[in-house]
């Protein structure tokens, strides 16, 4: 039996990595390389959902003020409606010369300097905020990508050298 036992503690069918250094060296770094994947992928995939989570949040606030002050964008329509009743009253009255010189008080407004870089900063942030949560959907695509082609095929010496690879170029 002890005979047997070592027959089998020396053979390839028992060992799983193999028994010469190099395919022991790759079947740890696999194993190490699946602990340390595994912490990164929750780790980064938690810090993208972070960041979707806030730049949704932070985007509908910010497009609730946009709606908000759009209104100093445009001119009052009250002032044009009473424009044109003074219009009316004068005609009515007999004053014919106020037909000749229309009220446009439309035409004579401007937005104020002040609500237009309020708006201007407004927007901006509203697309940095867009692209921060298009920028973080692209990195849970590209971690999902990673978590699924790391290693490939081939044998284990290729496959452990692919991951070092794709991992160098994630780390660049």
């Amino acid at each position: 039996m002890k005979d047997v036992l070592v027959v089998l503690k020396d053979s390839t069918i028992v060992s799983k990595t193999g028994k010469d250094n190099r395919s022991r060296f790759w079947g740890v770094y696999k194993r190490v390389a699946e602990e340390h994947d595994g912490e990164f992928l929750e780790r980064y995939t938690s810090n993208m959902d972070i960041v979707l989570v806030f730049s949704g949040l932070f985007s509908a606030v910010s497009t609730s003020f946009i709606v908000a002050m759009q209104s100093n964008l445009v001119p009052n329509p009250i002032d044009t409606t009473n424009a044109l009743l003074v219009q009316l009253v004068q005609i009515g009255v007999g004053n014919i010369t106020a037909v000749s010189t229309p009220a446009a008080p439309a035409s004579t407004w401007s937005a104020t300097n002040a609500s237009l870089r309020i708006q201007a900063i407004a927007y901006a942030s509203l697309s940095l905020s867009l692209l921060a949560a298009f920028g973080a959907v692209l990195g849970k695509q590209w971690l999902g990508y990673y978590k699924c082609h790391r290693y490939g095929r081939g044998s284990e010496e290729e496959r452990g050298k692919r991951r070092q690879e794709t991992f160098n170029g994630l780390k660049t």
